[in-house]
């Protein structure tokens, strides 16, 4: 079958059937791109197989979940297609994450193995003790410590340690736990089949009009849907390349763009931000990339289009139900609008009562599967969390759009407590979580306020604790210590007391209207301020 037709056909397999049909099918053809190497599709599936045997050989089994805490590497693409072929379900954690967060996260999900990359033994190690089902442990990157297992030792499994016969993986069998924050607690676990996975990859082809001979780049974490879902997956059904970037960076990214021969690239917040402000470069055309696609879409997209010679797409999606709203690629662009329905799915937009709104009203976007699994399954470990997400059949995104009369939607603005900033969502409860437990601090709200870059800044309205001498560069340092580099506040306002609703809510909504102060401390402006967590 041709590579056109392979991507064509409407996908049934899971995902490591999937990628063995690919391998018979053009197994010297590239599959896999990093700066590091490149590894063809005959070999990430021979290479799969051997770590699926080695996982066999610790007791992974059909159904288990793995943790696995690695950066952007070769070996977390062989543990996920490993994973796969065994019917186990792979649980990428967040590699920013750190302390109580770091330990809720891999609690929530019941691992018994997990692996981890030298890079991050002591975030691992500040936790490990609390650790609740982790019994088995796996170093990539360096020699195994002791109570750790060598990745290489996978890789080494005896003749006959993989499971006879392979396990024929049904479509709708869990995939990935995907980690996505909340509005009200700690990140959630968002449960993705194969069917989900190979959908979405099927939909952003058509969507996005992808060709077998294009290399899709993505320099976002491989745990994030983007790289996973939308980057390597589509590339698996389209027989084409997956190019992944270590980490974005402003000053790298055309290099390893024209290194790793991109086509497609994906931006995501503030990063499309940074690269236009960049100095202008007799370079600025000197790619291979024919097409970018992301979110948010700047006014200023024209301008990009034309400094750089390459088209920008806008589209709507989240972790728990894909990507299913593309603007149609043969139509002018509509200003705002991020395109229209399509795939499997059924989209309303509704009042707070559930009622479906008219054309052209602002509401909440809430989404329905026409297919089993193709959006989340829910919530895994908190089944709180999967009644409030859902409205009997309806996915309620916490997302505010309105749809015009030709069906393009719009994106308004978000009704969950959740700050978006570069491509982050973060949950606030967690951030007031990590502050509050300072023992200067008597309560927290966190909220989003607007960036120049596009999308949002993290602000803290912080009271003190009455008596101390609380400092924002000294609760910053706090907070780096102890969050994600993406979640420290980039704001610090200190107040006397939170405004409260009669039955002690914080409004937020007041503090948002108020935003920036006078007495707003701003540590990327403030000469005291520490400065490793950018």
């Amino acid at each position: 079958m041709s590579s056109a037709a392979s991507a064509s056909r409407t996908v049934s397999a899971a995902l490591g059937a999937e990628l063995r049909r690919a391998a018979a099918e053009v197994p010297d053809q590239p599959f896999l791109r990093m700066m590091g190497g490149e590894w063809s599709y005959g070999e990430i599936d021979a290479e799969s197989d051997r770590v699926a045997a080695g996982l066999h050989a610790l007791g992974v089994r059909r159904g288990e979940n793995v943790s696995l805490m690695l950066p952007n590497c070769i070996e977390f693409a062989f543990l996920w297609f490993a994973l796969a072929k065994l019917g186990a379900v792979t649980a990428p954690v967040n590699t920013s994450f750190r302390g109580e967060v770091l330990r809720n996260a891999i609690n929530l999900v019941d691992s018994k193995l997990l692996v981890v990359h030298a890079s991050l033994l002591d975030a691992l190690s500040a936790v490990r003790p609390a650790l609740r089902s982790v019994t088995e442990l796996v170093l990539v990157g360096a020699p195994a410590p002791p109570g750790f297992r060598a990745y290489e030792a996978l890789r080494q499994a005896p003749a006959g340690a993989g499971p006879s016969p392979w396990p024929d993986v049904g479509f709708s069998e869990l995939c990935l736990l995907l980690y996505t924050s909340g509005s009200t607690g700690p990140s959630k676990a968002a449960m993705i089949s194969h069917r989900f996975v190979l959908t979405h990859a099927r939909l952003s082809i058509a969507g996005l009009g992808l060709r077998p001979d294009d290399v899709l780049y993505c320099p976002y974490p491989m745990f994030h849907l983007d790289a996973a879902v939308t980057t390597i997956a589509p590339a698996l059904l389209l027989r084409g390349v997956a190019a992944i970037g270590e980490r974005f960076s402003v000053s790298r990214y055309w290099d390893e763009v024209r290194a790793l021969r991109a086509t497609v690239f994906d931006f995501m917040g503030a990063t499309l931000t940074m690269l236009f402000k960049q100095p202008p470069s007799p370079r600025d055309r000197d790619h291979r990339a024919r097409l970018g696609w992301g979110v948010p879409l700047p006014d200023w997209a024209s301008e990009f289009e034309a400094r750089f010679g390459c088209r920008l797409v806008d589209l709507y999606g989240s972790t728990e139900a894909g990507a299913m709203v593309y603007p149609p690629l043969d139509e002018p662009r509509r200003p705002g609008s991020c395109g229209k329905p399509t795939g499997p799915f059924e989209l309303r937009i509704v009042d707070e009562a559930g009622v479906e709104l008219p054309r052209g009203e602002v509401g909440e976007l809430v989404i329905r599967a026409l297919e089993p699994s193709v959006i989340m399954d829910g919530y895994y470990g908190t089944p709180e969390a999967t009644r409030a997400a859902f409205r009997g059949a309806w996915f309620r995104t916490g997302d505010l759009l309105r749809q015009d009369v030709d069906g393009y939607l719009y994106f308004v603005g978000r009704c969950k407590d959740v700050v978006r900033r570069r491509g982050e969502n973060i949950s606030a409860a967690e951030v007031e979580m990590v502050i509050e437990s300072h023992p200067d601090v008597l309560a927290c709200a966190v909220i989003g306020v607007p960036s120049e870059l596009s999308e949002e800044d993290v602000m803290a309205c912080v009271v003190p604790r009455p008596g101390a001498d609380l400092r924002p560069a000294a609760l910053t340092e706090f907070c780096i210590a102890r969050m994600a580099r993406f979640m420290v506040p980039r704001y610090l306002r200190l107040m006397p007391a939170l405004p409260k609703t009669p039955t002690d809510k914080v409004e937020k909504f007041r503090l948002r209207d108020e935003g920036l102060t006078a007495d707003t401390w701003d540590r990327e402006r403030a000469p005291d301020a520490p400065r490793r967590a950018e």
